[in-house]
């Protein structure tokens, strides 16, 4: 059943998670990211990282997936071309809105930590060594 949409005042209309799931094929995409819906059909062939990967998260609340790309500057600015609607507020994750108030730097905290790593490994060698 299609869960009817009610306009706001402020930022369009308002989706349930289950119209959302609707919209999940390659003619007709949609994505909840930030609380935020978004019909990303007509970018589907565009994206850098290919259309099975958005395909992947066709229909679904894709925060994670987005954050976890870690995702640059021109890319988020670039997804409100195609922003449509809000979630609905039963449906609204807090994970989805904390993420939204975390400062957007483009790096996933998997990569930041992988360099971490990589610089803790590299002095340790150059100590062990003796080399500096």
């Amino acid at each position: 059943a299609v869960v009817s949409t009610q306009s706001t005042g402020s930022s369009g209309k308002v989706f349930k998670l289950e119209e959302v799931a609707l919209h999940n094929n390659q003619d007709d995409l949609w994505m909840a990211i930030h609380n935020k819906v978004y019909d990303i059909t007509k970018f589907l062939a565009e994206h850098p990282g290919g259309e099975e990967v958005m395909l992947e998260h066709a229909g679904l609340e894709a925060t994670y997936a987005f954050e976890d790309v870690g995702h640059s500057l021109d890319a988020r600015d670039l997804l409100s071309q195609y922003y449509i609607g809000d979630v609905h507020p039963d449906d609204r994750t807090e994970k989805a809105a904390k993420l939204a108030d975390s400062p957007e730097t483009g790096l996933s905290t998997g990569m930041l930590a992988g360099i971490g790593v990589a610089l803790i490994a590299g002095v340790s060698f150059l100590f062990m060594n003796k080399q500096w």
